[in-house]
């Protein structure tokens, strides 16, 4: 499943990113790394997503969320 199809409330574990190799590193340094799980804050239009990561909030374009592989958290 795609970051961009997970719905509020959904904790989610990052499976995979195919980004841009800076790209990819910045949500590295940000804490976003394999196996890290993702909390679904809330949806602003298509793919546009607010998330928790390790405590810290922040918004993601649809162009990141449509690359990021995450399985649902059981």
């Amino acid at each position: 499943m795609l970051l961009k199809d997970a719905a509020v409330g959904d904790t989610c574990i990052v499976q995979e990113i195919r980004l841009p190799f800076q790209m990819e590193r910045r949500l590295e340094a940000l804490g976003m790394t394999k196996n890290t799980p993702v909390f679904v804050v809330n949806r602003k239009g298509r793919g546009i997503l607010i998330i928790k990561v390790r405590g810290t909030r922040f918004a993601l374009g649809c162009n990141i969320t449509k690359n990021i592989e995450v399985r649902r958290s059981v």
